[in-house]
């Protein structure tokens, strides 16, 4: 009688083994291990499924992500698009470009320096009056996100879905960009300003100096749109405050 007790003991031990080395070979088709952190893509993903033995489906993590990515760019969009969004912020402030840091340095020697300052604020304001404009364009790229896409963004850094958006965005952007950037200039009189400054400048130099202002404020605004996105996403990725859905709380929230 021990000896049937025994050997039952050893074939459920055995089976039990069995299955769980082909969960994990199942597992390890999915995903690799993480070199930091140790864990699998399934074990990121999961979250507190540990405790209920619910994965979660491709599709749900694909769901995650794309709400992951519109609520950065939503989020960022909003905070650059309200007043000194870019001005008041010394990361992203968009300050004159190299080549005309000269003019900047002459025409401040001649007492000039309020018109440099007025040029160097409307070029915030055009950025801050177009981030408001981007939704739609970051949304149809959202929306074409893959499942390979998602699960290499789930295995990548803080910043992966941001690289992903910039990747999949960033020509369409800066061609949708550029008219909104040249609208607002306009708009916020940067250009006149702008002119004021070169032609104050040329009055006093030979050398004239005229950059394409809508494309350098158009590069320095989608460089910091990109850099608050992927602010966002680290937040979502770390701090449970940050993960405002049920999707993102079941996606992020046992990583």
């Amino acid at each position: 009688m021990k000896r049937i007790i025994f050997t039952a003991i050893i074939f459920g031990l055995f089976v039990v083994n069995i299955q769980a080395q082909g969960l994990k070979g199942l597992m390890n088709k999915v995903t690799k291990k993480d070199s930091t952190s140790g864990k699998s893509l399934l074990d990121n993903v999961t979250g507190s499924s540990s405790k209920t033995g619910n994965s979660l489906s491709n599709d749900d993590i694909i769901t995650g992500l794309k709400e992951a990515l519109r609520v950065g760019t939503d989020s960022a969009s909003k905070k650059l698009s309200k007043a000194n969004g870019f001005f008041g912020d010394a990361a992203i402030k968009i300050l004159m470009p190299a080549e005309a840091q000269k003019v900047e340095k002459t025409l401040r020697g001649f007492g000039l320096g309020s018109v440099v300052d007025k040029a160097v604020l409307s070029m915030n304001r055009a950025a801050e009056d177009a981030a408001s404009g981007v939704g739609n364009i970051f949304w149809n790229s959202i929306k074409q996100m893959s499942v390979t896409d998602g699960l290499q963004i789930l295995k990548g850094g803080d910043f992966a879905a941001t690289d992903y958006l910039r990747k999949t965005t960033s020509i369409e952007l800066t061609e949708k960009f550029r008219p909104v950037i040249e609208a607002s200039l306009v708009k916020v009189d940067a250009t006149k300003y702008w002119n004021d400054v070169f032609s104050n400048y040329n009055k006093f130099s030979g050398t004239k100096i005229n950059p394409d202002l809508t494309a350098y404020v158009t590069e320095k605004a989608l460089s910091g749109l990109f850099l608050n996105i992927s602010l966002e996403e680290q937040k979502i990725r770390k701090d449970p405050a940050a993960q405002v859905t049920g999707i993102l709380k079941s996606v992020f929230g046992g990583k």
